[in-house]
């Protein structure tokens, strides 16, 4: 295998150099304090796997739900054109740039018991505030801007030449984007899914203020993590390299099969 010269500048890679060091130290770091003779013991408690267990399945829920509302989403704001799009784009991004625990406010005041939906809700004998469904509700919107804006630039950078093609070969709207379109934009698709399972996977702002902290219900792994950081460090940075590993294997997952599909 020969070796590609780089035309790049030499502190291009010294600023790269200390921007992955920016990264790794603090997790290097984190490592160095591990208890490792107690470590299964630290991650195997009752209330760590209970949040662990409710992570997984919130954020797979929520990634779910991300799908499903995202790609219409990234569908309409990438292939039309309306008056006000500008401003759209802007309110859907808008959880990438709030504080979490803003989002958390305005989901209570929206579905809480007195929220703007949250009296008709409680009629129909559904209460979502602290509860599980509400846990998944906060992690859909925090992340659901991370799959628009991913599946979004796929589609502009892809174009319409494919799709206008097999629109004029007689396709349906509905086929051209089963058939044509999503496949297309594969790798695009399954980053963003990647990065909402991430964000997801590590929300704690909306999470704490919209669904509380209750065991087995709705204290997910940042939640406990939180929680033994003032009773038992130990247990804190355990569940913390956990939570570490899950994000790099779904990131190393995600990532081969995308290689693989595009």
């Amino acid at each position: 295998m020969t070796r590609t010269e780089s035309t790049l500048p030499r502190w291009v890679f010294v600023l790269a150099a200390v921007g992955a060091g920016f990264v790794l130290l603090p997790l290097a770091a984190m490592t160095t304090r591990v208890d490792w003779l107690r470590f299964g013991e630290l991650i195997t408690s009752e209330s760590s796997v209970a949040a662990f267990w409710l992570s997984l399945k919130t954020s797979g829920a929520s990634t779910l739900a991300c799908l499903i509302l995202g790609v219409p989403m990234a569908l309409v704001l990438a292939r039309t054109r309306f008056p006000g799009q500008g401003i759209v784009r802007a309110l859907v991004l808008l959880p990438l740039v709030l504080p979490p625990v803003v989002g958390g406010i305005a989901l209570l005041y929206t579905f809480g018991r007195r929220g703007l939906l949250g009296a008709t809700l409680e009629v129909m004998g559904l209460q979502i505030a602290f509860s599980t469904v509400a846990v998944i509700i906060a992690q859909t919107f925090v992340a659901l801007p991370f799959l628009v804006v991913s599946l979004e630039g796929s589609l502009r950078t892809l174009g319409q030449r494919y799709e206008v093609v097999a629109a004029t070969l007689g396709a349906r709207p509905t086929t051209v984007l089963g058939r044509v379109t999503l496949p297309l934009v594969l790798p695009g698709l399954l980053s963003g899914a990647v990065l909402s399972f991430a964000r997801s996977l590590g929300e704690f702002g909306a999470t704490l203020t919209f669904a509380g902290s209750l065991q087995g219900v709705t204290r997910t792994l940042p939640l406990e993590i939180y929680l033994q950081r003032e009773v038992d460090a130990d247990a804190a940075v355990a569940l913390s390299l956990v939570l570490v590993a899950i994000a790099l294997a779904v990131i190393g997952l995600a990532t081969r099969r995308a290689q693989v599909v595009s």
